[in-house]
């Protein structure tokens, strides 16, 4: 079970945003999503939560677990 709150990396007008999973608003708004990710993945990491990557149609493309994960990858 993750710390904090998950974070996300969504469309947003202008740029992208990265926002706390349950805000209402965006913690960070950036040009680019490069930007964005590399802002919610410090916070993810901080928190010990997940990053999550949304595409511009706001489906998610990419995730990525910094906390305990259930299913740690095995090797």
């Amino acid at each position: 079970m993750s710390k904090g709150k998950n974070q996300h990396v969504v469309p947003h007008p202008g740029g992208w945003g990265v926002r706390g999973e349950g805000n209402g608003k965006v913690t960070r708004v950036t040009e680019t999503q490069r930007e964005a990710i590399q802002i919610a993945r410090e916070i993810a990491q901080n928190q010990q939560s997940e990053l999550l990557i949304h595409g511009r149609n706001g489906q998610i493309r990419e995730r990525d677990s910094f906390g305990n994960d259930p299913f740690p990858p095995k090797g």
